[in-house]
């Protein structure tokens, strides 16, 4: 590297020179375009020129490194100047490299200067520094927004003065080159004095107008990466805004379908939730233009489908262009594709931590090919969607936790206020019989009984709340062992109601309208007796003695046995038809009702039925118009 530093500009002293001069501006791919063309005429020439150019920084010279070769087989002059910041160093090879200091005025300056015999050329330009208070965030400091101030011409005389110029420098960074370089003087005495212009510059022409071309080109196309991205970015922002404003999968889903399908020009777009394990799931969510028949609706069989398989083997987009080109396709051939007159498809996975949530494909009726962005902006919005997904999924998991959370409250509440009262009042009254029979041993014989069989009832309704919640504890823990054997239903009901513990005289009218013929049903005997004896205790419980309450069956055509106990009691109001079934439901209140009870019959009843593969509800058209518990129990003929 030179010891010597020059702070004076080639552009300054060239102007001093040469006053008539004006400097225009340059941005930096105009000034690649220039060099560029006078490089190519040097290599498409005979001549034997004087080249010098000055690169500034060593990066720019390595990018034209190779071109220099070229260069220095057509002249014995060639001289390249750079500031070293790798391997870079001043020294004599098929042409001469000159380093000077990073401090120097060339650090800032871009030259290059061709004269020879028959043309002459030179570009002379220095860097315009960007203001200290330039805003980065308004203008980047791109490589293309570079801007330069200098001189580009033909004139023989300018390109003699810069050569002269940057000769006498070279001699000053490279002293052991003065042989050399005078020569190199003379010969630029000698091009100066010469008369006439350049040759033709038509091909110098034609060779910037290629590069300018080509510059333009690429700009065009980052113009058009630029409005794609654009597109990805304001689609993904859609889909965003779409989900941060609802956590219902639904509305997502469909603005997503809408976005998607007008954003890619498709023909039919669609999106519907999946697993891995469906067979065929139902598409809800569709997006078309009219080209092509809706499919909504419909069922998409998802397993046979080659695309969805594929994609779910590799986790990537698929992207076709032709189905019917495809030989993949042709393979396996899936007749919904041709019925829905798919011609060209790009599908995505909706996935989740390798989880399938559901599927994203666009269709067209043409083949015609996808842009190359295309497939990427789709992996984005099934990447989008499946968060969206997943946070509905959370969204309703943390609904009903809640939900269950508020009835596990409720449910504290109405054991706390029911076992006060259940276990209270039977034992206040326990307690006052038992000290009555203490405190008074000549007691009436009557009197004494009448104590008796009141605390002993009362014991007995305590023993029946505590037996109901070991039941309903031991069924929803499922530490129950079912035994289903088959079992006439006549039986059962006879055996539930002699289990009844009202005194028959107070007892409504009780029908047992079971048909002969009834089959067998599979069922455990012990347990359907318990759901048999509570649905009759609540039936008689809430019937006048004047009334009726009766027992029915029928076989239904789907393998089950339908039992219906109805009443003409009380009734139930319809908007409670479902809650009766809750734990701890009385409708009357915990503390003020008139029939006891721990609420805890009808749960019972339904857990045991749900287990033993039935179902149960209600009916009733009101209030003191009687009600009919239904129930199913599977027939054992079906199994």
């Amino acid at each position: 590297m030179a010891n010597r530093i020059i702070a004076t500009s080639v552009l300054e002293e060239l102007l001093a020179r040469l006053p008539h001069l004006r400097s225009q501006l340059y941005f930096k791919t105009s000034l690649t375009a220039l060099s560029h063309a006078m490089e190519d005429q040097v290599l498409a020439s005979e001549d034997a020129p004087i080249i010098i150019a000055c690169f500034q920084r060593e990066r720019f010279y390595r990018q034209e490194a190779h071109r220099y070769q070229r260069i220095a087989t057509k002249s014995h002059h060639v001289y390249v100047l750079a500031a070293p910041e790798t391997e870079f160093t001043s020294c004599s090879r098929d042409y001469e490299t000159v380093a000077f200091d990073p401090s120097d005025a060339l650090s800032q300056e871009w030259h290059l200067t061709v004269l020879g015999k028959n043309y002459s050329t030179c570009l002379v330009c220095r860097e315009v520094q960007r203001s200290p208070t330039h805003r980065l965030d308004v203008l980047p400091p791109m490589d293309a927004a570079r801007r330069f101030e200098g001189i580009w011409t033909f004139d023989r005389q300018v390109a003699a003065t810069t050569a002269e110029i940057l000769l006498n420098r070279i001699c000053e960074y490279r002293p052991e080159l003065k042989g050399k370089l005078r020569d190199a003087l003379a010969l630029v005495e000698a091009y100066r004095q010469l008369e006439g212009c350049n040759r033709d510059p038509a091909p110098f022409v034609d060779r910037l107008v290629t590069y300018l071309q080509a510059g333009q080109y690429k700009q065009i196309k980052a113009y058009r990466q630029i409005a794609i991205q654009e597109r990805k970015e304001r689609l993904t922002n859609a889909i965003t805004t779409a989900i941060r404003n609802s956590l219902n999968p639904t509305e997502i889903l469909t603005r997503a379908v809408a976005e998607l399908g007008e954003a890619l020009k498709g023909d039919r777009c669609l999106i519907y939730r999946c697993r891995s394990t469906d067979t065929r799931v139902p598409i809800e969510h569709e997006y078309t233009s009219g080209a092509l028949t809706p499919l909504q609706y419909q069922y998409w069989p998802v397993r046979e489908h080659p695309y969805t398989q594929q994609a779910l083997a590799h986790q990537q987009v698929i992207q076709v262009d032709d189905v019917a080109a495809d030989p993949y396709y042709e393979a396996t051939r899936f007749k919904p594709l041709d019925a829905a007159g798919v011609k060209a498809l790009l599908l995505a996975p909706v996935l989740y931590r390798g989880r399938l949530l559901g599927i994203v494909e666009l269709h067209r009726g043409e083949p015609l090919p996808w842009h190359d962005m295309d497939a990427e902006l789709v992996e984005a919005i099934a990447t989008q969607v499946g968060v969206a997904l997943i946070q509905a999924e959370a969204y309703a998991d943390l609904e009903e936790l809640n939900a269950q959370l508020e009835a596990l409250d409720r449910t504290r509440s109405n054991l706390i206020a029911i076992t006060g009262h259940e276990l209270r009042t039977p034992l206040s009254t326990i307690q006052v019989c038992l000290e009555s029979l203490a405190s008074e041993p000549d007691m009436d014989p009557e009197l004494r009984q009448v104590m008796l069989s009141t605390a002993l009832a009362d014991a007995e309704r305590m023993r029946k709340l505590i037996q109901d919640f070991l039941t309903l504890s031991q069924l929803e823990s499922g530490r129950v062992q079912w035994r289903p054997e088959p079992l006439p239903l006549q039986e059962l009901v006879d055996l539930a109601l002699s289990s009844l513990r009202t005194p028959k005289e107070q007892l409504p009218t009780i029908q047992t309208l079971l048909p002969k013929e009834l089959p067998l049903v599979r069922a455990d005997g012990e347990w359907l007796v318990e759901v048999l004896s509570k649905l009759l205790d609540n039936a008689c419980k809430f019937t006048e003695r004047s009334g009726q309450v009766s027992i029915a069956a029928k076989p239904r055509p789907d393998g089950l046995l339908e039992v219906t106990i109805a009443d003409t009691g009380r009734g139930i109001e319809p908007d409670r038809l479902e809650t009766i079934f809750d734990r701890f439901y009385q409708e009357e209140g915990a503390l003020r009702r008139s029939a006891g009870g721990t609420g805890l019959g009808l749960a019972i009843c339904r857990q045991i039925i749900t287990n033993l593969g039935g179902q149960i509800w209600a009916e009733s058209a009101g209030r003191d118009r009687g009600s009919q518990f239904h129930f199913t129990i599977p027939i054992a003929e079906s199994f």
